[in-house]
Protein backbone atom coordinates (compact mmCIF):
# COMPACT_ATOMS: atom_id res chain seq x y z
CA UNK A 1 0.00 0.00 0.00
CA UNK A 2 1.55 3.56 -0.77
CA UNK A 3 0.96 6.35 1.33
CA UNK A 4 1.34 9.35 -1.15
CA UNK A 5 2.48 11.23 1.99
CA UNK A 6 5.74 13.23 1.12
CA UNK A 7 7.16 16.37 2.87
CA UNK A 8 9.16 18.53 1.27
CA UNK A 9 11.75 20.92 3.23
CA UNK A 10 14.68 23.08 2.11
CA UNK A 11 17.88 22.34 4.11
CA UNK A 12 21.32 23.63 3.71
CA UNK A 13 24.01 21.28 3.64
CA UNK A 14 26.31 18.99 1.50
CA UNK A 15 25.84 15.70 -0.28
CA UNK A 16 28.25 12.90 -1.96
CA UNK A 17 26.77 12.61 -5.15
CA UNK A 18 27.42 11.06 -8.76
CA UNK A 19 30.98 10.66 -9.88
CA UNK A 20 32.14 11.07 -6.02
CA UNK A 21 31.95 14.59 -6.33
CA UNK A 22 30.42 16.70 -3.40
CA UNK A 23 27.44 19.47 -4.29
CA UNK A 24 25.28 21.81 -2.04
CA UNK A 25 21.83 20.19 -1.15
CA UNK A 26 19.43 22.97 -1.14
CA UNK A 27 15.54 20.68 -0.55
CA UNK A 28 14.98 16.96 0.97
CA UNK A 29 11.78 15.35 -0.31
CA UNK A 30 10.76 12.18 2.70
CA UNK A 31 8.09 9.80 1.60
CA UNK A 32 7.49 6.18 2.96
CA UNK A 33 6.65 4.09 -0.52
CA UNK A 34 7.95 1.02 -1.89
CA UNK A 35 12.25 1.26 -2.18
CA UNK A 36 13.53 1.16 -5.78
CA UNK A 37 16.61 -0.51 -4.77
CA UNK A 38 16.56 -1.80 -1.03
CA UNK A 39 15.36 -5.02 -0.30
CA UNK A 40 12.69 -4.47 1.64
CA UNK A 41 8.36 -3.77 0.53
CA UNK A 42 8.50 -0.75 1.93
CA UNK A 43 10.85 2.06 2.93
CA UNK A 44 11.13 5.62 4.52
CA UNK A 45 12.82 7.52 1.08
CA UNK A 46 14.78 10.51 1.19
CA UNK A 47 16.02 12.80 -1.94
CA UNK A 48 18.84 15.41 -1.03
CA UNK A 49 18.98 17.62 -4.22
CA UNK A 50 19.70 21.33 -5.34
CA UNK A 51 16.94 21.62 -7.92
CA UNK A 52 19.43 23.92 -9.99
CA UNK A 53 21.41 21.73 -10.48
CA UNK A 54 19.12 19.16 -12.09
CA UNK A 55 18.00 15.61 -10.95
CA UNK A 56 21.63 14.38 -12.26
CA UNK A 57 22.70 15.71 -8.38
CA UNK A 58 19.92 14.00 -6.71
CA UNK A 59 21.34 11.78 -3.98
CA UNK A 60 18.73 9.36 -2.56
CA UNK A 61 18.55 7.35 0.61
CA UNK A 62 16.18 4.22 1.32
CA UNK A 63 15.78 2.39 4.60
CA UNK A 64 13.72 0.44 6.87
CA UNK A 65 11.54 1.83 9.28
CA UNK A 66 13.94 0.65 12.14
CA UNK A 67 16.51 1.85 10.42
CA UNK A 68 15.37 5.71 9.75
CA UNK A 69 13.98 5.67 13.30
CA UNK A 70 17.41 4.95 14.61
CA UNK A 71 18.88 7.31 12.72
CA UNK A 72 16.81 9.94 13.80
CA UNK A 73 17.61 9.05 17.46
CA UNK A 74 21.34 8.89 16.20
CA UNK A 75 21.04 12.25 14.44
CA UNK A 76 18.77 13.84 17.88
CA UNK A 77 21.72 11.99 20.01
CA UNK A 78 24.75 13.59 17.79
CA UNK A 79 22.82 17.71 18.35
CA UNK A 80 22.27 16.86 21.88
CA UNK A 81 26.38 15.84 22.52
CA UNK A 82 27.27 18.82 21.05
CA UNK A 83 27.30 22.90 22.68
CA UNK A 84 24.16 24.47 22.10
CA UNK A 85 26.24 27.56 20.56
CA UNK A 86 27.50 25.20 17.81
CA UNK A 87 23.98 24.29 16.66
CA UNK A 88 21.89 27.52 16.36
Amino acid sequence: MCTYATIRTEIDGSAKGPGSSWTHVTDATVYFDHPVHAAAEHTLNIDFVDPARGPGSRVAVELTAASARELVRAIEGALASAPAELTV
